[in-house]
């Protein structure tokens, strides 16, 4: 029997790695880096698209993020109109547009019970001073009289100044009592009362001038009420604080531009800093909001002031 040879050979020393590697190592990274490129991708779709999605959203947040509730009958942006780019803004509008009506009609509601409420307390107490402490100057008035006639002549002179007293007394209580429940704008009428105000002012040293354009008979009796209070507190104002010359009342009425009440003096103005401080310009423009109307006031040291009161025609 033959002898068998047998024949080995050195392998390189880095043979072993190669005969041991992966052979599918280099595949696996390939799809791993497809595999993260193509979900970065999605990713990078999905943003977009989100983004164009909900663009909308963020704009309408933005247009009724600017709307101001404070101001009568709020003007909304052209772009809130009830008719969204998608489905939800479309509904979200919708439920906007009949959140803000709603709050609409309830300030407008709540704004009338307080003008009526502040009337009625007003009438309350020009009945108290007129019925009460009215009738007790008068008791006063008898009674200083009755003192008179029994008295000594050295006491008339005082006497009579103390009755002269009591007179005025009661005469400011009397007008304080109209002021307070304004008799004319119930039997007369609007135009009447205020131009009964303004002739009242001019019996002064104040050149005073009322004038009036429109019919203001069919008008509601809250707005009457508002245009009346706003046109006596700038009348008060201009007669005792801005040292005027001539007043200009004017009270117009038509279809565009609805009601407009107009107050011109020319005194000496004032800056807007003062203008919270004893003008009663808060009290005036609450009025005007109770009633959806918009006060504006221009004034400037040393230029006179108007007092501008806007009413549109669908809150008369």
């Amino acid at each position: 029997m033959a002898p068998v040879r047998v024949r080995s050979e050195v392998l390189p020393r880095n043979a072993s790695l190669a005969i041991g590697a992966n052979p599918y190592s280099r595949p696996v990274a390939t799809l791993v880096i497809v595999v993260l490129a193509a979900v970065a991708a999605a990713l990078a779709v999905n943003l977009v698209l989100t983004r164009r999605r909900f663009a909308p959203l963020e704009q309408l947040i933005e247009e009724m993020e600017k709307v101001d509730l404070s101001s009568p009958g709020p003007l909304l942006p052209d772009s809130i109109d009830g008719v969204g780019e998608t489905r939800e803004v479309e509904r979200i509008e919708l439920a906007f547009l009949r959140m803000m009506r709603r709050l609409e009609a309830e300030r407008l509601r709540a704004g009338s019970a307080a003008l009526r409420a502040q009337e009625q307390e007003r009438a309350r107490v020009a009945r108290d001073l007129h019925d009460e402490v009215n009738q007790s100057l008068t008791g006063l008035l008898l009674r200083l009289e009755a003192v008179r006639e029994a008295a000594s002549p050295e006491l008339e002179p005082e006497i009579a100044g103390t009755k002269a007293l009591a007179n005025q007394a009661m005469r400011e209580l009397l007008s304080l009592a109209r002021q307070l429940r304004p008799t004319a704008l119930d039997d007369l009428g609007l135009t009447a009362a205020i131009s009964g105000q303004v002739d009242q002012i001019a019996r002064g040293e104040i050149e005073a001038t009322f004038s009036q354009e429109g019919d203001f008979s069919d008008l509601g009796d809250d707005v009457q009420l508002v245009v009346y209070r706003v046109a006596q507190e700038a009348l008060t104002n201009a007669a005792r604080h801005s040292g005027a010359a001539q007043i200009a009342v004017t009270l117009r009425r038509d279809d565009e531009n609805g009601i407009e009440l107009e107050v011109a003096d020319d005194g000496r103005g004032f800056a807007f800093e003062q203008s919270e401080r004893g003008l009663g310009i808060g009290g005036m423009r609450e009025r005007a909001l109770l009633v959806g109307g918009e006060l504006t006031i221009e004034s400037r040291p040393g230029h006179g002031t108007t007092v501008r009161l806007s009413i549109s025609e669908r809150a008369a």
